[in-house]
């Protein structure tokens, strides 16, 4: 079962490689991790997903990185009210005469291209990890040369529902 974390922790080095190191030694994968500076420069975001099957093992895990020196706060947000979204570049094979096929092809992902040379062209789109998904499946037979991507960043909605229903707002993302 896939989970979202996110820990606030000073930005000091050295911070990132303790959380990562206490992930790897419970033996916790992580399937993707994004960290930026917040509103205060001295402090930094980290969003992780984590496969586990065992929900007591992660609870622990919380607790641990909770104690840790640099760590603000841990929470676990794959059960609330959240806003996600990940970012991802992908460079595709292309000539003049296909370009106009594969922007139709990109205008629902509210895609962008990005940039443009004789034989391939760039694009970048950003929101859930199925709508990316998605587009690399429409994309794949056309030939893709590259893809990044940044892994899920997320933060809770500025007001939690205290029964845990879906407010209006969390069906837009």
């Amino acid at each position: 079962m896939k989970r979202i974390i996110t820990a606030k922790v000073k930005n000091r080095s050295g911070v990132l490689n303790r959380i990562t190191g206490l992930l790897q030694r419970r033996q916790f994968n992580i399937e993707s991790i994004s960290v930026g500076r917040t509103e205060h420069e001295d402090n930094s975001r980290i969003t992780f997903v984590v496969d586990v099957e065992d929900f007591q093992k992660l609870e622990q895990v919380t607790k641990q990185l909770n104690k840790q020196i640099d760590v603000i706060k841990v929470s676990d947000i794959t059960d609330k009210a959240i806003v996600s979204r990940e970012l991802a570049l992908i460079k595709i094979s292309s000539n003049a005469q296909l370009r106009t096929e594969i922007q139709g092809i990109i205008d629902p992902f509210r895609a962008t291209i990005i940039d443009v040379s004789k034989d391939t062209m760039s694009v970048q789109v950003t929101g859930k990890q199925e709508k990316i998904e998605a587009l690399i499946e429409l994309l794949r037979p056309y030939g893709i040369k590259d893809i990044a991507r940044t892994g899920i960043t997320a933060f809770l909605r500025g007001q939690q529902p205290s029964n845990q229903e879906q407010t209006p707002f969390s069906l837009l993302n």
